[in-house]
């Protein structure tokens, strides 16, 4: 073992080669690009880490054509996103919580104080401007009952499970902005009259009140657009808000002025995301066609439907992956889509069905939005040496047009290479991977190699300069060491096929893949087969359990919000059907599959060296699932370590416990992989004596 060939060394080794673990976690993203109607702005958030609030912000920016871009909003103590702008491109609307739940906002182009519109109980879900710039309807969950308050003034918090939910439905407000605000001004809520005065004893802002379009206990609404005349709305609604109902989803259109709602689809499984024709005849649509049972995993469908009703029509069915972000405007249908590594721009006809790539550089490309006319296109993308950026491009010629310079945080660094690599698993499956190398690397020399495992199963890895969360992955590759990160059978990119693989196989075959990626490498003579470890969250922390419990390996593993017994998963999970898709059966019905697949049922074959991180209130992989792994490399005496972050669900999602969770890695592979026993430092760092 590794502790026997490589002593421990005390205490020196806490230096931190390459960027420090702050820097990274500090590092600002641009995101969300949303261009004006004449094509001419974009405004976009930005994503920072306040230390000293301990959390993320995102806040806009907005950069107009031929200037720097400049910081638009600054929401104290919360964030402002979802940025919109009017038809006539004077104002922009935005979500934000300035006081009373997140808000619809507005707020000059040309720049200015936001002011609010809204001041509904319960917040604002999502809005969209009508098509002429007068109106925004939004969606909002319906407040607290009365008898809901008393139950709980007389009994205390309790719920029934499943049974126990507020609706969310669609509401219209008139848009008036007013250029002079009053800075004591707000909404009126409820019906106060426009001269009475709010809560705080302050002047009501001189706004309509919102008025309701939808409601009762038949649905719940969620996406929605309007018509290009606006007279009219799409809308899935669901059964109920509950997180597996997503598959109840149908689409209805409702006629603004009469409240008439006319359904439009109607039958099993999902059936959302409605999108208008430039001309209003047709509304393009998410589906999964009535699949309930594999639609976890299966390509989702993209279809279009008479919008005054009919029967849908498939389009695009011979592309073999998922699309996402579709736009269409008066010069196309357009679409984003995986194509392995890759992420590329792509046109589907919405006459024939069929597709063309339009633009495969930058690299990937991850948002998009286009002007009014559909001849600028807005979009967010990075390559393997660059941050994700804002870029313009015109769509006649596709020459895109730097709008941000991320990257310019990271041009001092030596953040080493990143390539895709490939190799055949133990059944002949090709597998793909990232191969993350040192700046210096050389290929003559044996490197410690680090596993990273994505999540999902429907992840994916692919090059970029700078791959963190709580992997200090900069930090390895800058100590000396090689990161391999596999898109293991059930990645996103490679089709239906590929994604349906661990289908009665998880565990397994993700296995199979990992281990053979790892052959691949020490097969080309650059990694020390003595010193490798392996990691994940999520899914990759159940395929990092299953490896500690099946195979010896890795020197140390640590396992991130992973699932150990999927019975034990299956039960306190809250998403139920995704088990009964991939196992293709309850525990109840086929408890062999569910024995085959958990780390838990090897567990007395286990013998290397586990850290465990987790949310102390994951809903997703219930705590259960870390507690009984512990305890079971406990009882048959392997070395391991549990850490529990106190109020998190299953990511975490503020910058103080994210450093917490990048040193408890490093200190886990520095004593396993290297032999250096480090300390956490606690205390701030002198920088007068640093500078000494």
């Amino acid at each position: 073992m590794l502790l026997v060939l490589m002593p421990i060394q005390l205490a020196a080794q806490t230096a931190i080669p390459g960027p420090s673990f702050e820097q990274v976690i500090a590092l600002r993203g641009a995101g969300s690009p949303a261009i004006s109607p004449d094509g001419q702005a974009i405004v976009f958030t930005m994503r920072s880490a306040e230390w000293d609030d301990n959390r993320f912000d995102t806040e806009l920016w907005l950069a107009r054509a031929g200037e720097e871009p400049f910081p638009l909003t600054r929401t104290l103590d919360g964030s402002s996103t979802g940025a919109r702008w009017s038809p006539d491109g004077r104002w922009i609307a935005f979500l934000a919580d300035r006081g009373k739940k997140r808000q619809i906002h507005l707020i000059r182009a040309a720049g200015g104080e936001a002011q609010p519109i809204t001041r509904v109980e319960e917040g604002i879900g999502s809005f969209r401007w009508s098509p002429d710039g007068t109106r925004i309807a939004f969606t909002s969950t319906e407040p607290e009952s009365k008898a809901m308050k008393k139950r709980k003034e007389k009994y205390g918090a309790f719920s029934v499970e499943d049974a126990e939910y507020r609706m969310s439905h669609l509401w219209l407000i008139d848009v008036k902005p007013d250029p002079w605000p009053a800075p004591a001004e707000t909404p009126c809520e409820g019906d106060a009259p426009a001269d009475s005065l709010d809560t705080a004893g302050k002047d009501c802002a001189r706004h309509p009140k919102p008025r309701r379009l939808t409601e009762g206990e038949a649905f719940t609404v969620g996406s929605f657009a309007w018509s290009p005349d606006g007279r009219r709305i799409a809308f899935d609604h669901r059964k109920d808000p509950l997180i597996n109902s997503w598959m109840t989803a149908d689409l209805s259109v409702l006629d603004v002025e009469t409240g008439v709602i006319a359904p439009l689809v109607q039958r099993p499984g999902f059936d959302g995301s409605p999108l208008w024709s430039p001309d209003g005849a047709w509304i393009l649509f998410g589906t999964d066609d009535g699949n309930t049972t594999s639609n976890y995993y299966k390509n989702g469908q993209v279809a279009k439907i008479p919008s005054t009703g009919g029967d849908p029509i498939r389009l695009g069915a011979a592309f073999d992956e998922n699309m996402s972000s579709l736009r269409w405007t008066p010069r196309g249908l357009f679409f984003l889509a995986y194509q392995k590594t890759r992420r590329y721009l792509f046109e589907l006809d919405p006459d024939t069905g069929t597709t063309r790539l339009v633009a495969d550089a930058p690299r990937n490309i991850w948002a998009m939005d286009f002007s009014d006319d559909g001849n600028t296109i807005a979009f967010l993308a990075h390559t393997p040496t660059t941050l994700r950026e804002i870029y313009r491009a015109s769509m006649d010629d596709f020459e895109p047009q730097r709008v941000t310079n991320m990257t310019k945080q990271i041009e001092t660094w030596a953040v080493g290479t990143s390539e895709v690599v490939s190799w055949p698993s133990r059944d002949g499956t090709p597998i793909e991977g990232v191969l993350f190398k040192p700046s210096d690397f050389d290929p003559n020399k044996k490197y410690p190699l680090l596993v990273v495992i994505h999540g999902g199963p429907t992840g994916i890895d692919y090059p970029t300069p700078i791959d963190s969360y709580v992997y200090p992955i900069p930090q390895w590759l800058a100590k000396g060491a090689v990161v391999l990160q596999p898109n293991y059978r059930g990645s996103a990119g490679y089709g239906e096929a590929f994604r349906s693989l661990n289908v009665r196989n998880l565990g397994v075959g993700d296995a199979w893949d990992v281990l053979s990626g790892v052959d691949y490498l020490v097969d080309q003579g650059f990694v020390d087969a003595d010193r490798m470890g392996a990691m994940g969250w999520s899914q990759g922390g159940y395929i990092s359990a299953f490896l500690t419990t099946n195979t010896d390996r890795f020197a140390a593993i640590s396992v991130g919000a992973g699932i150990s017994n999927w019975m034990t998963y299956y039960v306190n999970t809250d998403i139920h059907p995704f088990t009964r898709q991939y196992l293709e059966a309850t525990p109840w019905q086929d408890g062999d599959v569910y024995l085959k697949t958990s780390p838990m049922t090897n567990i007395t074959q286990a013998s290397t060296p586990t850290l465990i991180q987790h949310g102390e209130f994951d809903r997703r992989v219930p705590i259960p699932n870390a507690y009984e792994l512990f305890q079971g490399l406990q009882d048959i005496g392997v070395e391991t370590k549990l850490i529990v972050y106190k109020g998190f669900g299953h990511g975490i999602t503020k910058p103080k416990e994210r450093l917490a969770a990048v040193w408890h890695n490093w200190q886990w592979f520095a004593r396993y992989l290297w032999g250096e026993e480090v300390e956490i430092p606690v205390e701030e760092k002198d920088e007068e004596a640093e500078t000494r």
